[in-house]
């Protein structure tokens, strides 16, 4: 299991009680355990919080607004997936605008990724995403 230090781990627990609407209408499709996968939601991992993770896929999910296209959030997110794809997890991003309107969908395909490595509808990145 991937963890993060103890500050990463409060860091984490305060983001679960502040996520935006993107990430709690997620969030209330996948504590379902879609395809039989347990997901968590700010789940710390190494210095980074990740939206969401799925230990048996070892898949990180990440909801991505406009702020992750602006100033240095680019090239951070590229560092964070390097380092997390050295612990051998895949990282899926998502755009926020697909999750605000289709939840459900949006789950669904995470779930098939998760399980089979690829979406049963794709593109699963919404439009405007970073490939």
């Amino acid at each position: 299991m991937l963890h993060g230090p103890k500050g990463t781990q409060q860091l984490a627990a305060g983001m679960r009680q502040a996520m935006s609407l993107p990430e709690v209408l997620l969030w209330r499709q996948l504590r379902f355990r879609p395809e039989g996968l347990k997901f968590r939601r700010q789940h710390p991992a190494g210095r980074y919080v990740l939206d969401f993770f799925c230990a048996e896929a070892r898949l990180a999910i990440e909801i991505e607004g406009h702020a992750h296209n602006t100033g240095d959030w680019p090239e951070r997110d590229r560092v964070r997936t390097l380092w997390l794809e050295k612990q051998g997890i895949r990282v899926l991003r998502i755009a926020a605008a697909r999750v605000l309107q289709d939840p459900v969908g949006t789950a669904e395909a995470i779930a098939q990724y998760a399980q089979y490595g690829r979406p049963e509808h794709p593109p699963l990145q919404g439009e405007g995403d970073r490939p």
